[in-house]
């Protein structure tokens, strides 16, 4: 049996003849020094010492030479001999002495930029040195609380709350503790596997992070986590253009096994850069990284948290090639008077080399669990943990997974019921107006949902039913026998001018089978049904709230809409391999409605007033009450998937290759007494390209028409998503400036085009103000064209990340022989705006004016 699988099940088993090695590692001055890495010398077998400087890891019997080494400290070896006791190895690790005896200053330069020279031309060798390669790893992430604020933005934090976090009355506390083991399969270029075999989260039952996370300071362009740190990356001191972002300083030079180890200042050249400062240690003569200490702050274009600090140290693993055997990442948050800390430690050990991979070891299940992944012992944990638990830890997992099986095991109970009943508190009726009013009726057998939405926040105005007054309604309950959940939402609508009264309901299915064959099966049944009002454009994303602040203050009553008896049926259905499928029908009876008011708050701009009707593409007389059976389906596809396996669910990582996405829709003529009888299509490929450094390029292309066009109404046509509102629509998907329905169509062929370049701090980071407040520049343009006599096209440049919500753009334009003047555009852009406008829409789909299928 191979060694790595030896050991592998030596841990697996643990057992009795399994001992202990463990210690505490000091520096020479008699501190602690936390997160040593400790190595069985000629192997990557070991730990990491712990905050406290503590470390612990299992071998069998046998004579072993330790290994102690952190970054600016001399490292140190002890032999020893384990029988039937564990043993018990004390470090003192003293300052690392740097020699400078021997260099030489050539040209009045520093010597560290000969050194840095060499391991960028060695650096592409390096980083496709392995071909394949596998290995063990453990993580233990932790994020604890220095203070928390009673309130934050203006609101209260509830003592429940900060209890169920886990911090005690002074704010403070571990508020994440998770640990994992996993077993790593690489293989260049892009190929990846993580088979985690056991997980565990403080206080919880769930999965936790667990990231593959190689930071590989061998790539020009660094990641670190998530792309919101930084969504341009950071560029290595050794990347092929850090000699034009680093300056570099040399400290000397040390010794290690007869080998010389050259240390490094790396400083960034300008602010607001994304790079490193810190030390980086190159071997002589081969110019490969032996260790590094990092650093990344605001001044790095770092985003979200305050500081990240990197630690790796690098170990041989057979023959030639050295890889990461401990990994320290330390970050600091302090905002919103919320301070709060990171650590997340990462040991890597058992590396197996260049191995011969099984066919179908890679797929697209990127990250797989295991069945029992949560399901080990504390004794497990106790044998197999390479990094001691420090006694806050022992004290989080304790007394949290005692609160949680507590809990678990009286989650069906009545006194639980009845728990959960008293924090939800009494029914406020009055919530209606403002709040609205959420509630969930909790049961053994038969727990269910519902709610009402604000009166208040949806009131409307419009020139043809006045104020309007929306209420809407959900009802929402799982039905575990058919592995499916079920919403009922009833919704009502009252125009107080034309007093017309709407009522529609939509009743949906949503079931998601996951233990037929372990694959995504997602699908969707929709009925809906009544009488509602529709804009006649069901794609337009002109909402109420912009038509009520444009009629009533300058008389722009931009929404056109009209009244109709609908009845749809819909289903959708979601594959693994990407692929999206979704049929609907939709039948209506279409009525005109006029206008009945012409209220605004500034008289003289009633003259702005329009017809209620697209009075840009169509005259008056050609609206008829009409009525319409429509069939559409939709499809779309998006190549190489790749997921997240968990025990019992599935999660999709995204790809690397663009959606590409097909209509087609036909009117039938005759069902139900339909007069319309048209065909039309529509193809668009969509994508977001992360470039790095050069920025994020995003694009939405398509082409479409009308097939046949016998008999077509204006809901309909072809419409082109405009907007004449200050409050920028959506983003790569409309046309800021173009007109609402002036462009309207039954056209055999029309083309269109989104397109627009995020800089993610790329060249205003050389501008001092919009640099220190991280602001970003974005360009970009959106077209269409259907004829000669009838296209479309604008252009803009704006700023975002403005206070992290906001993005500001200017916007001019060209339509059929006609310009626009600049306008201004504002919406939601930035760390969070980005967020906030992908959590916009409301939770009921039929919350406002129904906007189709």
């Amino acid at each position: 049996m191979p060694r790595a699988l030896l050991f592998l099940f030596l841990l697996a088993a643990v057992p009795a003849s399994a001992q202990k090695i463990y210690g505490t590692v000091f520096t020479a001055t008699g501190d602690l020094l936390p997160f040593s890495s400790i190595t069985i010398k000629g192997t990557s077998i070991g730990a990491s010492a712990n905050e406290k400087g503590k470390y612990s890891f299992t071998v069998t019997p046998g004579t072993y030479v330790v290994v102690c080494q952190h970054v600016g400290y001399k490292k140190q070896e002890s032999k020893v001999t384990i029988t039937k006791n564990d043993e018990e190895i004390t470090f003192i690790l003293a300052r690392q002495d740097l020699d400078m005896t021997e260099v030489v200053v050539k040209k009045g330069e520093d010597p560290a930029y000969a050194i840095i020279r060499q391991a960028i031309r060695k650096r592409s060798y390096y980083n496709e040195q392995v071909k394949a390669f596998e290995c063990d790893l453990y993580s233990k992430d932790m994020l604890k609380l220095r203070n928390l604020p009673k309130k934050i933005l203006g609101r209260k934090i509830s003592e429940q709350d900060r209890s169920d976090m886990g911090v005690d009355s002074a704010g403070k506390g571990i508020i994440y503790l998770s640990e994992s083991v996993s077993r790593v399969y690489s293989q260049l270029p892009d190929k990846l596997r993580l088979e985690v075999i056991s997980s565990r989260v403080s206080g919880s039952d769930g999965f936790g992070f667990t990231f593959p996370t190689f930071i590989s300071f061998y790539q020009n362009n660094v990641s670190v986590f998530l792309n919101q740190l930084n969504p341009r990356g950071f560029v290595s001191p050794i990347a092929d253009n850090a000699l034009s972002i680093y300056k570099y300083k040399f400290l000397g030079s040390f010794f290690e096994d007869g080998k010389e180890i050259n240390s490094i200042q790396v400083i960034p050249r300008r602010l607001y850069e994304p790079a490193f400062s810190g030390i980086i240690n190159i071997t002589e003569g081969d110019w490969r990284i032996h260790s590094l200490n990092l650093k990344l702050t605001k001044t790095s274009q770092l985003e979200i948290v305050d500081t990240l600090e990197i630690d790796q140290i690098h170990v041989p693993v057979g023959g030639d090639v050295w890889r990461s055997k401990n990994q320290l990442i330390h970050f600091s948050f302090k905002q919103f008077g919320i301070d709060a800390i990171g650590n997340f430690v990462t040991v890597y050990s058992n590396y197996l080399i260049n191995p011969t991979f099984a066919k179908n070891r890679f797929n697209n299940v990127i990250i797989r669990y295991d069945t029992a992944v949560n399901k080990r012992s504390k004794e497990y944990w106790d044998t197999i943990r390479p990094v001691p638990l420090e006694v806050e830890e022992r004290m989080d997992y304790e007394v949290k997974d005692s609160l949680f099986e507590m809990r678990k095991d009286s989650l069906l109970s009545q006194s639980s019921i009845d728990s959960l009943k008293k924090k939800q508190g009494k029914l406020k009726p009055l919530n209606i107006f403002w709040k609205g009013i959420q509630r969930t009726h909790y049961s053994k057998t038969n727990t269910y949902s519902w709610g009402i939405e604000s009166l208040i926040k949806g009131l409307e105005y419009n020139t043809v039913e006045g104020v309007v007054v929306n209420l809407n309604m959900y009802f929402d309950r799982h039905i575990p026998k058919w592995k499916t959940n079920v919403s009922f939402e009833p919704s009502f609508r009252y125009g107080f001018n034309n007093t017309h009264l709407n009522a529609w309901a939509t009743l949906t299915f949503r079931t998601r089978d996951w233990e037929t064959d372990k694959k995504i099966r997602r699908q969707t049944w929709e009925i809906g049904g009544g009488k509602r009002v529709s804009q006649f454009n069901k794609q337009s994303q002109l909402l109420p709230l912009n038509n009520t602040i444009n009629t009533l203050l300058w008389g722009d009553n931009f929404m056109k809409i009209y009244e109709n008896y609908f009845l749809s049926l819909g289903f959708s259905k979601r594959f693994e391999s990407g692929f999206r499928l979704s049929i609907s029908t939709l039948y209506e009876d279409r009525r005109q409605l006029n206008n009945t008011t012409d209220f605004t708050v500034f008289k003289d701009n009633r003259k702005n007033i329009t017809a209620n009707y697209p009075v840009d593409s169509i005259p008056a007389q050609f609206f008829d009450a009409n009525k319409a059976f429509i069939l559409s389906i939709d499809m779309s596809f998006r190549p190489g998937q790749r997921y997240i396996q968990y025990p019992n669910r599935k999660m999709s990582l995204g790809s690397k290759y663009p959606t590409f996405s097909l209509n087609y829709t036909k009117g039938i003529k005759g069902i139900f007494g339909s007069d319309a009888n048209f065909d039309k299509w529509r193809f668009s490929v969509a994508d977001g390209i992360n470039l790095k450094l050069a920025g994020t390029f995003r694009y939405k292309l398509g082409i479409g028409g009308f097939i046949t066009n016998r008999k077509v109404f204006i809901q309909d046509f072809q419409h082109f998503n405009g907007n004449r509102s200050t409050a920028a629509s959506e983003y790569v998907n409309s046309f800021q400036l173009a007109p609402y329905y002036i462009n309207s169509n039954t056209e055999p062929f029309f083309s269109f085009g989104h397109i627009e370049h995020h800089f993610n701090g790329m060249l205003t980071n050389k501008i001092p103000l919009f640099r220190r407040l991280n602001w970003n520049l974005v360009v970009g343009s959106n077209a269409y064209y259907v004829n000669r006599k009838n296209h479309f096209v604008e252009a803009f440049f704006g700023l975002e990340n403005i206070l992290k919500l906001f993005r500001v753009d200017y916007v001019f334009g060209y339509t059929n022989n006609h310009s626009y003047s600049g306008e201004i555009r504002i919406g939601a852009g930035g760390l969070l705006g980005n967020s906030v406008r992908a959590n916009a829409q409301p939770r009921r789909r039929n919350a406002s004016l129904s906007i189709g299928l």
